[in-house]
């Protein structure tokens, strides 16, 4: 008897046509900013040096569910489309402008990785984390790693991003009977920056408590809201005010005098801290002559690298600021994740004659006027100012950071779920820079004060010799008259010698690799084929 046929599934001609249909069509994109640009090439260039990579860490106190963590972070990506971008450097001839593009994908996996105590060493985990890099032609732009700590009560925060010991209340070890896992969210600078990084442990914290899923789609604004809000913008007037802002002549750029050879490579961190007691009269004595911190910090890099001049005149000094880059008028701005922050070019006349009042004011009432155009990227910058070859606007950067504080009903939620999280702190990023100095409020009010360098550049010990005449110098602010003059407070430092640099190696980028990948043309890439 013959078996009755059944009718044959139509596989080969619709299922092709299904996937060519899917394959059809386009994925969101974004151009690729000035700034992006000159990281994304600077990455390249150094890979698997770790720069532009940063990282952000706590621990994490309470029950930690590792499926409802990876779910939770998984709802995370769902709804940001920067956790789903990625970069294509192949120009489309029917986009305009033509260019890179950042490339916003349907999905993208979280990558979550968990080890258990003892099975890794911290410190050794950090560094190859931050050496792995990125991939930024695949999405995601952040993972995170988590270590459970040892039970027994004695586990301390370390490495070079922890929390400082003072900082831990004395009561830590008592207290915590829950365990303890250490938590370490890296990214890359290209996509993200680290207020978008602490908003997106916010979002996390959310969807944790709810189960592992946050209600609603794609959150808005996101990186498309900031692309079309970046066309809008007046480059004439930004490129007036540059032009302006920047004096003529080549500024002094390091703080340091020219030095031998270091004979050492890699990248370099020395931190120092002010205390609690120390940064609060710091912090009275600048709101008394109307001047935030951040100037404060500005006042005192302006000092050290006039003094490296060795001048007894008044002489141009420059250094990099960065700007958080939302302060601008875009609904909830505050809360968008991407790569917002900004490094813009900060260059005076420092004269040892003047008041130091006035050294104070006039870099508050600069940042003040920057701050309409901290969209601006530093490659945009030196076009402007016909500065494309070379180190002529900056080589060292000061970054007060900044980071969103959680909600109190956050922070009630976490603790009604028997969850805290501790010394939560991000670690800052090595750039093209050879010299940056960050600084970070902790929690228990100090500031730390951090030099991140190029060892090539600077030595460690150059590098821990610079970061203690800052700190000298902060702590004397308190003690100064309106009266007080440029010279007066440097003369804290009396005869103390000041740190050496290296000069710097220009060293060629591959050309061949930039014209292969570059597609903005010979003004994109000017200014960016070789570095300081």
């Amino acid at each position: 008897m013959a078996r009755p046929s059944r009718p044959r599934r139509r596989r080969g001609p619709d299922r092709r046509t299904a996937r060519a249909a899917a394959v059809r069509v386009p994925r969101p994109t974004v151009p690729v900013t000035r700034q992006q640009y000159d990281v994304l090439l600077d990455s390249f260039a150094h890979r698997h040096t770790g720069r532009h990579v940063e990282q952000v860490l706590w621990d994490w106190r309470g029950p930690l569910d590792t499926e409802r963590f990876i779910s939770a972070w998984q709802s995370v990506t769902d709804r940001e489309a920067v956790l789903r971008a990625a970069v294509d450097w192949q120009a489309d001839p029917r986009v305009d402008p033509p260019g890179p593009r950042i490339v916003l994908h349907d999905h993208a996996r979280a990558d979550v990785v968990r080890h258990r105590a003892g099975t890794v060493d911290w410190e050794d985990l950090l560094e190859r984390d931050r050496l792995r890099g990125f991939d930024l032609r695949r999405p995601a732009p952040l993972r995170l790693t988590l270590l459970d700590l040892p039970d027994d009560g004695t586990a301390r925060p370390g490495g070079p991003l922890a929390v400082p010991p003072d900082a831990v209340p004395p009561d830590f070890a008592l207290r915590d009977a829950a365990p303890a896992t250490r938590v370490l969210l890296t990214f890359h600078h290209a996509l993200l920056d680290p207020w978008s990084a602490f908003v997106l442990v916010e979002e996390f914290a959310r969807a944790y408590l709810a189960g592992g899923v946050l209600p609603g789609g794609e959150r808005r604004p996101d990186i498309r809201d900031r692309a079309r809000w970046l066309e809008r913008q007046d480059h004439a007037a930004a490129r007036d005010f540059f032009t302006r802002a920047v004096p003529p002549g080549r500024p002094v750029l390091l703080p340091a005098l020219p030095g031998p050879e270091t004979r050492q490579s890699g990248c370099g961190r020395t931190e120092v801290r002010l205390s609690a007691a120390e940064t609060g009269r710091l912090h009275h004595w600048a709101g008394t002559r109307a001047v935030p911190d951040s100037s404060v910090l500005h006042a005192v890099w302006a000092l050290l690298l006039y003094r490296a001049a060795g001048s007894d005149g008044p002489v141009t000094v420059g250094f990099g600021v960065t700007a958080s880059g939302r302060g601008i008028a875009l609904d909830a701005v505050e809360r968008l994740v991407g790569p917002m922050r900004t490094v813009l070019p900060m260059a005076l006349r420092v004269d040892p004659a003047h008041r130091l009042e006035r050294l104070l004011t006039t870099l508050r009432d600069r940042a003040l006027d920057m701050a309409a155009y901290e969209w601006a990227s530093v490659g945009q910058v030196r076009q402007w100012t016909g500065r494309t070859a070379g180190p002529e606007l900056m080589e060292s950067l000061v970054s007060v950071e900044a980071v969103p504080r959680p909600a109190a009903d956050l922070r009630a939620g976490l603790s009604a779920a028997g969850i805290r999280f501790e010394g939560q702190r991000a670690g800052g990023a090595h750039t093209v820079f050879p010299l940056a100095l960050l600084a970070h409020h902790l929690a228990d009010g100090s500031l730390a004060l951090s030099a991140l360098h190029d060892r090539a550049r600077l030595s460690d010990a150059d590098a821990a010799l610079l970061v203690a005449h800052c700190t000298r110098l902060l702590r004397h602010l308190p003690d100064t008259g309106e009266s007080a003059t440029v010279a007066d407070v440097l003369a804290v430092l009396g005869t103390d010698r000041a740190p050496c640099a290296a000069s710097g190696r220009r060293r060629e980028r591959p050309v061949e690799w930039l014209r292969r990948h570059s597609t903005g043309g010979p003004s994109a890439v000017e200014g960016t084929a070789s570095e300081p």
